[in-house]
């Protein structure tokens, strides 16, 4: 079994020397594609790292009338605490309002002036953090309709409702993207490596002829061919790693200064294992698949 193992992968690999063109487009599409799908989980975890730090400044404030008082402004933010969800809701009083604006405008005089005739105009709020943006909405109606309302002056989430929303449809955009162009790029790794596994099949029929005339099983005969798409498949992984790895060390320092915080090498790193994974799965699978599927077609054994 071993030995047998042993020569379908070295007629296996003899084939794919052979074929050497047809070899280097296969591995280039599924160069490609495996580079695709690396790009994309770096993607998904660099815009989850973005879309987390824009929802941390996205929020809805909620201001209550100048007569109430803090006791029924802190009933109001435990009954909002338990909404299953609400991220964080944060108490400011008119006094704590008053100072966050006077130390953001403090280099402002005539502002500051104007502040010290007309007094502390700022209301007591509360301000909510959802944990995903389409929760906004309903977290508004809840207050709208909590006995509490009577003591709310006005929740400012239609005014953001634009750009939560907003937020929402880009991030629903960038995976619809990246899943359809994972597709497109997939088909076309199966379509170029079926070819070239029929061309092989093709170019190898006296050999076949052969193999048969002196009994050879068919599991012996087909078993190369499907070697080829595996190796093709490896050999793409080991290039999209070669690839990413110094690419992600020179591009680390120019996205750290466009985005802070944001370490795209570092995220690569430290998932590794799932990447190199992640990237053997998709070529293997899409070279033996590609290769079954021409076998199948094209070798009567």
């Amino acid at each position: 079994m071993i030995v047998s193992l042993k020569r379908i992968i070295k007629y296996g690999w003899i084939g794919f020397l052979r074929n050497r063109t047809s070899s280097i487009a296969t591995v280039f599409i599924l160069l490609i594609t495996v580079s695709l799908v690396t790009s994309l989980f770096i993607f998904k975890g660099s815009s989850d790292f973005l879309i987390a730090s824009i929802q941390e400044k996205v929020d809805i404030s909620v201001y209550f009338n100048e007569e109430s008082d803090e006791e029924e402004i802190l009933s109001v933010k435990s009954e909002v605490s338990r909404i299953p969800e609400v991220k964080k809701v944060q108490y400011i009083s008119k006094e704590e309002a008053l100072k966050k604006f006077i130390e953001r405008h403090k280099d402002e005089p005539l502002l500051m002036e104007s502040l010290t005739e007309v007094g502390n105009p700022f209301l007591a709020s509360l301000n909510i953090q959802a944990w995903q943006p389409g929760q906004y909405e309903q977290i508004s109606r809840f207050l709208e309709n909590t006995p509490f309302n009577g003591i709310i002056d006005k929740i400012d989430y239609y005014k953001r409702k634009t750009a939560i929303e907003k937020l929402s449809l880009i991030t629903a955009g960038i995976n619809r993207t990246g899943i359809f162009a994972s597709i497109i790029f997939a088909i076309l790794a199966v379509l170029i490596t079926f070819n070239t596994i029929r061309l092989a099949i093709y170019n190898s029929r006296e050999e076949i002829k052969i193999q048969r005339l002196v009994g050879a099983s068919n599991q012996f005969i087909r078993g190369p061919f499907l070697v080829q798409g595996v190796i093709a498949g490896i050999i793409a992984t080991l290039i999209t790693l070669l690839i990413f790895l110094p690419t992600l060390s020179f591009l680390k320092p120019k996205i750290e200064s466009m985005m802070e915080g944001l370490d795209v090498y570092a995220f690569f790193i430290t998932h590794l294992g799932t990447i190199i994974l992640l990237q053997l799965v998709t070529g293997i699978a899409l070279g033996a698949f590609s290769s079954a599927i021409a076998i199948r077609r094209y070798l009567r054994v």
